[in-house]
């Protein structure tokens, strides 16, 4: 069982950054594929970013590409989600989650991600 914990979220005003973390417990962390979802008001939870096992591959949605940037340290047992030029509607709360992994293939699919954490808020201000 892997239980895990996002930190770092806030309010901050649009073109602004911050930087996420997610810390794993319990689990042999670098066994699992990890992603960040969000979910706004009203909306359904979406991915927006995943990494492999080992960090060697990346995925983004198209709304974050490039100005979002997910990444681990197996060492620590943690994964980022450093968040720059940040605009109004990436407003949501923001869950990582964890899927074990033996293919290396990023997973957006929420079903396939077994554990989650209780997410932290961004809010961005126009």
């Amino acid at each position: 069982q892997v239980q895990l914990v996002e930190s770092g979220g806030g309010w901050v005003q649009a073109g602004g950054s911050l930087r996420l973390s997610c810390a794993a417990s319990g689990g042999t962390f670098g066994n699992y594929l990890m992603g960040w979802f969000r979910q706004a008001p009203g909306k359904e939870r979406e991915f927006v970013a995943g990494i492999s096992r080992n960090g060697g591959r990346t995925y983004y949605k198209d709304p974050v590409k490039g100005r979002f940037t997910i990444s681990r340290d197996n060492a620590k047992n943690t994964v980022y989600l450093q968040m720059n030029s940040l605009k109004p509607e990436d407003t949501a709360v923001y869950y990582c989650a964890a899927r074990p992994d033996g293919t290396g293939y990023i997973v957006v699919s929420r079903d396939a991600y077994a554990y989650w954490g209780q997410g932290t808020q961004v809010t961005v201000s126009s």
